[in-house]
Parts: structure tokens; C-alpha cells; sequence
């Protein structure tokens, strides 16, 4: 059976020496000589359009035709007359009767490739099919036959299909009497390189140049890739950096800038709780705002002084300070620890909307440390010294408040 599938490999130029793979090899040429219906799975991108080929060219049927549909790319509208066929006059268009693949490749083999993105409709027509060989035209009331062996394949979580009812159950039962899974190429890591081999060299002769070669950190590199695109994307990194790269000789540095980021082909763990990384987003965040309320006030600070100095276009310096202000800041999280930061918006009253400001100018010998420091004492007084309740009272937190009493270095 080795010999067999080695042949196999070379007529339909596949590529690789994974288990994984030579088991569905040896599945497509066992199940061949039969009329058995079968469903080939797989990621896209993994090469699963090569087993309907090896199914057909080793069966009964070869001599007849084969026919491959992608059941994704053919609008809701006009399936059923692609599949099936459709008389004169069915629909607005139809000037004339039309025969559907099935009757087309009636004794041959077809192939419908993502299958699963078959509307509903489609799948009772496709159904019967299976379960009598019937089919019905579109527009029409004649019953015709057919004796057509289907082979499928999806890219889809079948069963997740089924529950959601997007796929029906029956049909995929009666679609999937074998299943042949073609294994993700992130699984199969000693292919990797020979598929890269392969494709450099075709390149190669594509482009009439030098073939490129990968240095022992590069093979690294991309063994341990994901691969979310498979064999496809490998092909396509493959050909840029045939074309692209002046070096024949690939390092990893080269290399790495041909690949999406690492980072987004880790699998994603979806929870209803906030993971580390959305709390480091959020301390991000923080940051930003608490650095922009340090450059306002540093302004406020700076335009204070000025107006001191200066009688002249004294509103206008009093509507850049109220500009600079801001109205109030939104609860933030400290340190995951849900600890607020409120600014009271109290300072702005209805009739004098310069009032604020004046009191800053009137009191500008104290500085922004002097009255947190101020406050931060009258609020430990009124409290008794206990820190929790004057950090309440402040609106901060307590591990915040110990900071600032270490800070000002006061004695309780």
C-alpha cells in the first residue's frame, strides 16, 4: 500500500510525509472503486479539491465526466438552476431550457466544494439526489434521473452548522457515509519545508531565476508558524519571496517580514470575564488621561502667572483657562482595583462663568501640591485618621492615599 500511495503522490503531485495525510490518501483510494458518497473536511487552504480528483480517476467513472462546483461562489438565486437545470420561461431571463450540471455529468462524478453554504432549498433538492437519484428542473413538474457519485467538502464546523440550522441533518449524514479529514498544515511541520522546496522551485522556473533556500533559523521559523491559510498561504509567501527578495539565501530577519504578526495566530480564549490583557488596556488608558490632566494643569498654571502680569485681554486670558479645564472626568479604574478619580464639576456656577478662574488667580501663591496636600490633611482630621473613610471622602483610593501620606511624609 506504501508503493501505492507513493504513486499516488507523484500522479497528483502531493507533497508530504505526515501520517496524518497518507491515511486520508489511503482512505481516498479504498473508498474509489465504490459508488459511496464522501465528504472531505479540512481548513481552507489544505489541498482538499485533490482528493475528489484521486476518488473519480480511480473509480468506475473516469472515462466520464467530473465536474467541480463551488457551491460558495454561485448566488442564492441561481443554484438551483446551475445544480439542476432549468425550462423556458421559469423565471425573468430564462429564454431558453437549460441543462444543470447533474444532468450534465450524469454517469461521471461531481465534486461540490463548500457545501455547506448550500441554502436550504438547495439541500431537499440535493437530498433527493442522494436518497433515489431524482431531480426536478426548475420550472418544470417532470422528474428526470440521474447516476451521478458526489464527493463534497467543507471548510466548516458541520455539526455547529447543524445546531445553529443552517445545514440539515439528514442531508449531512447521507453526505459524510465516509468522511476523508485532510490534517491543517501546522500539524504536519515535517512538510513544511518540502512544500516551501517545492513551490521555490516552481517559481523559479515561473519567473526564470535562481531558487530561493532557507537558512536552518528560517526553516525554524516557519515550522512554528500557525499557518492559518495552510498550504495556500505558504504558496503565496513562497512566490513573494521569489520575486521580491534580491538574496537567494533566506534568513530569518527576511522571513519574518513576510509573516502576519505571531501574535494573531494564537488561539483566542473568549470569556464573559475581563482578561489581563483588557485590564492592561485599560491601565493604558489611565495613563494617557492622567498625563493629559498634568499638561492642562501645568498650562493652567503657566496662564495664571501670566495674567498676573499682564491687564490687558484679561477675558480672553480667563476663557483659555476655562478652555484648558476639563468639565469632569469619567470614573476611572486604578490598577483593577475599582478605585475613582472624580473631578467635581461644582466649580462652574450659572451666572458667572469666570468665577472659577478669578479664585484660582486670587489664591495663585498655592500650588496644585499644596492644596492636594490640604485636603488630604482636613479630610484624615475630619476622619480620625482612619484612611479608608478619608479616602472615601476623596474619592480615591486607599492604597492611593497611603502613596500620597508616604509622599508628603505627614505623621498621623
Amino acid at each position: 500500500m506504501n508503493t501505492e500511495i507513493q504513486n499516488i503522490k507523484q500522479r497528483f503531485e502531493i507533497i508530504g510525509t505526515y501520517s496524518g495525510l497518507d491515511r486520508a490518501i489511503e482512505k481516498a483510494v479504498r473508498v474509489s472503486p465504490t459508488d459511496i458518497t464522501v465528504l472531505v473536511t479540512g481548513e481552507s487552504g489544505v489541498g482538499k479539491e485533490a482528493f475528489p480528483k484521486i476518488i473519480h480517476q480511480l473509480s468506475h467513472r473516469k472515462h466520464n465526466k467530473f465536474i467541480a462546483v463551488n457551491c460558495g461562489a454561485i448566488p442564492e438565486g441561481t443554484i438551483d438552476s446551475e445544480l439542476f437545470g432549468h425550462e423556458k420561461g421559469a423565471f425573468t431571463g430564462a429564454t431558453s431550457s437549460r441543462s444543470g450540471y447533474f444532468e450534465v455529468a450524469d454517469g461521471g462524478t461531481i465534486f461540490l466544494d463548500e457545501v455547506g453554504e448550500l441554502p436550504l432549498t438547495t439541500q431537499v433538492r440535493l437530498l433527493r439526489v442522494l436518497e433515489n437519484g431524482e431531480f426536478i428542473k426548475v420550472g418544470s413538474s417532470k422528474v428526470q434521473k440521474t447516476n451521478v457519485r458526489i464527493v463534497a467538502a467543507t471548510n466548516l464546523n458541520m455539526e455547529d452548522a447543524i445546531t445553529k440550522g443552517k445545514f440539515r441533518e439528514d442531508l449531512f449524514y447521507r453526505l459524510s457515509t465516509i468522511e476523508i479529514k485532510i490534517p491543517p498544515l501546522r500539524e504536519r511541520k515535517t512538510d513544511i519545508i518540502l512544500l516551501f522546496r517545492k513551490f521555490a522551485s516552481d517559481f523559479a522556473k515561473k519567473y526564470n531565476m535562481p531558487t530561493v533556500r532557507l537558512n536552518d533559523d528560517a526553516q525554524r521559523i516557519l515550522q512554528e508558524y500557525n499557518w492559518n491559510g495552510n498550504i495556500r498561504q505558504l504558496k503565496n509567501i513562497t512566490e513573494q519571496l521569489s520575486v521580491l527578495e534580491q538574496e537567494r539565501a533566506i534568513n530569518g530577519d527576511m522571513i519574518s517580514t513576510y509573516l502576519p504578526d505571531p501574535k494573531n495566530n494564537l488561539p483566542a480564549l473568549i470569556s464573559d470575564n475581563k482578561s489581563e490583557s483588557d485590564f492592561s488596556s485599560e491601565r493604558e488608558i489611565l495613563y494617557k488621561i492622567l498625563f493629559d490632566m498634568k499638561r492642562d494643569l501645568n498650562e493652567l498654571k503657566k496662564l495664571t502667572s501670566n495674567l498676573k502680569k499682564t491687564t490687558s485681554n484679561e477675558s480672553e486670558k480667563l476663557d483659555d483657562i476655562q478652555s484648558l479645564i476639563p468639565k469632569k472626568f469619567k470614573e476611572i479604574d486604578d490598577s483593577n482595583n475599582q478605585n475613582n478619580v472624580l473631578l467635581d464639576d461644582n466649580y462652574e456656577t450659572k451666572n458667572d462663568k469666570y468665577s472659577f478662574a478669578e479664585e484660582i488667580i486670587e489664591e495663585e501663591t498655592l500650588s496644585i501640591q499644596d492644596k492636594e496636600l490640604e485636603l488630604i490633611i482636613k479630610a484624615l482630621e475630619r476622619n480620625n485618621g482612619r484612611r479608608k473613610a478619608a479616602a472615601n471622602e476623596l474619592g480615591i483610593s486607599e492604597r492611593t492615599l497611603y502613596r500620597k501620606i508616604k509622599q508628603y511624609d505627614l505623621e498621623l
